[in-house]
């Protein structure tokens, strides 16, 4: 949606009693976003300013209430009834984008027939402007046509019952996990390290008293004492501890506790040990085992305490400087290394930021020696991508299968998710754009419509330096922000790893410079 929350139709915002409560909800979406705000806070605001405003004639055509509705309707099962209220109430009803948001949402649901209809009834009311509500509509149509080849929207009528079979689905949904859910029970609950309990947990220190102050507190878990050296993170439904196993500081675990209990993470960890070589799998992280209960689930997985690389870029940003191109060569070709190795083996991350790279150092010194086929020293430098809840398996799903849904993360939704398109490994390559793009920057990605020989494509904003190498990221760029969905993108991340080792080794130079910076690094960054 492109209207902005912030933006007033009035020249004073004195005279607009909706200002304010637009920028309660602003602040509210931003908490929420980044977990500190429940779903049941974000919709009793949304709820409120929509009863204190709907029956002012003054805000029915207002654009800025109308996303207030379709934030609200987004997170609500019962989003039928809430459009219906919005049609009683006159809602902008005479612009067209109350039917193309509408229909767009539909269309992410499964439902496309109720989108088709949508679209129809826009049009016959004949909402402005008319013209680009039928090119919407005539775009549905297209992609109706090309994902089931036919146009006859009696034949896709089957209900959200259905929608697991469907050639196009919400990996994240409800259904959709529930469904997934059912199909690994048999295997996951063979896999080692699976430990499973009616019960609630019943340790002596209950979960819900640890916070991030909880340091030396010793929990029960599974015959095991771990004790509690510190909060290493959280989110809206768990919290990572460092923890000692039975006290030894030589035996680090991260604990990662749930709630409600949530063994799909655990899942993931163990189809990476199954389908990631030995060479590859140190930088995938690793789960020892879960606890599931009736109440929550623990996760033990390995600790790594050298920071993030979003820790890394932090320390450039407090210093106001950018870091190294050589650095950002070198964490580019390991991100693009990750992601050649995960899509080749038909498995997708689903959240790709710099939050869930954590940094690995080589225990000796490096040398110039192994660095472009990563051999030697160089294969414990590095990433680990952690953090697998959102993670897709591309297994589970039926061949050519393409996904919608967003992310909701905020400055890592893929182009495909703005413009509720399908996607697949989109997702991936895209966050890896904006933290290349942050790397490079010290800022989040913004993207824009170029023209092209074959009608536009998407760029980052932001110009290049022109003592980096422009054709390098230039090329990366272009390349990963206009890819076509439904294709395994294994040999683009290739060639674009290539380049970047290519120019590495044709300048042995850059080789050292990149030691002495990852020196550095680990000194600044482990004593901060």
């Amino acid at each position: 949606m492109d209207v902005t929350l912030t933006e007033s139709n009035d020249s004073s915002s004195a005279h607009d009693p909706l200002f304010p409560w637009l920028l309660s909800i602003k602040k509210a979406l931003d908490e929420w976003y980044s977990g500190n705000r429940t779903d049941a806070d974000l919709d009793k605001l949304l709820s409120d300013c929509i009863s204190t405003f709907k029956h002012i004639a003054q805000y029915r055509n207002d654009l800025r209430f109308l996303k207030i509705w379709f934030i609200y309707l987004e997170g609500s099962k019962d989003f039928g009834s809430i459009f219906r209220e919005m049609e009683e109430n006159e809602i902008c009803i005479g612009h067209s984008l109350l039917y193309e948001w509408y229909a767009y949402f539909l269309e992410a649901k499964g439902k496309w027939k109720e989108a088709h209809m949508v679209y129809q009834i826009g049009i016959s009311r004949k909402a402005e402007p008319l013209e680009k509500l039928k090119g919407a509509q005539s775009l549905f149509v297209k992609r109706m046509s090309e994902r089931l080849n036919t146009s006859s929207f009696g034949k896709i009528d089957r209900g959200e019952q259905d929608e697991f079979g469907k050639k196009f689905i919400n990996p994240w949904s409800t259904f959709t996990m529930e469904e997934l859910s059912k199909k690994i029970h048999p295997q996951i609950t063979n896999y080692d390290g699976y430990h499973l309990s009616k019960k609630v947990y019943s340790g002596k220190v209950a979960l819900s008293l640890l916070k991030k102050s909880s340091r030396n507190k010793i929990i029960e878990i599974g015959g095991k004492k771990y004790q509690i050296k510190g909060c290493a993170g959280q989110g809206g439904f768990a919290q990572v501890f460092k923890a000692y196993i039975d006290s030894n500081p030589h035996d680090v675990v991260a604990l990662k506790i749930q709630k409600p209990a949530f063994p799909w993470e655990f899942y993931m960890y163990r189809q990476l040990d199954e389908r990631i070589s030995d060479r590859q799998r140190s930088s995938f992280g690793f789960a020892h085992k879960i606890h599931i209960y009736s109440d929550c689930s623990i996760l033990i997985c390995d600790y790594l305490s050298h920071g993030t690389l979003q820790d890394a870029i932090n320390s450039y940003v407090v210093t106001g400087k950018a870091m190294e191109e050589v650095l950002c060569i070198f964490y580019t070709t390991e991100m693009l290394y990750m992601l050649e190795t995960l899509h080749g083996v038909g498995i997708i991350h689903g959240d790709f930021k710099p939050d869930n790279l954590l940094i690995r150092y080589s225990k000796d010194d490096l040398s110039e020696e192994g660095f472009k086929d990563r051999t030697g020293r160089w294969r414990d430098q590095g990433l680990c991508l952690v953090d697998w809840g959102r993670g897709i398996d591309m297994h589970l799903f039926p061949d050519n299968t393409e996904f919608t849904g967003d992310c909701r993360t905020s400055g890592f939704r893929c182009i495909e998710m703005r413009e509720k398109k399908p996607w697949t490994f989109q997702v991936d390559t895209y966050g890896l754009c904006v933290v290349v793009h942050m790397m490079l920057h010290n800022a989040y990605m913004e993207i824009e419509k170029k023209a092209s020989d074959n009608g536009y494509i998407y760029l980052p904003k932001s110009s290049f330096k022109r003592y980096w190498n422009v054709d390098l990221w230039k090329n990366l760029f272009t390349k990963l922000l206009n890819v076509s969905p439904g294709n395994n993108d294994r040999e683009l991340l290739h060639s674009l790893r290539k380049s970047f080792l290519d120019y590495m080794h044709d300048n042995p130079l850059l080789v050292k410079k990149l030691k002495e910076l990852l020196v550095k690094q680990r000194a600044t960054l482990c004593s901060a």
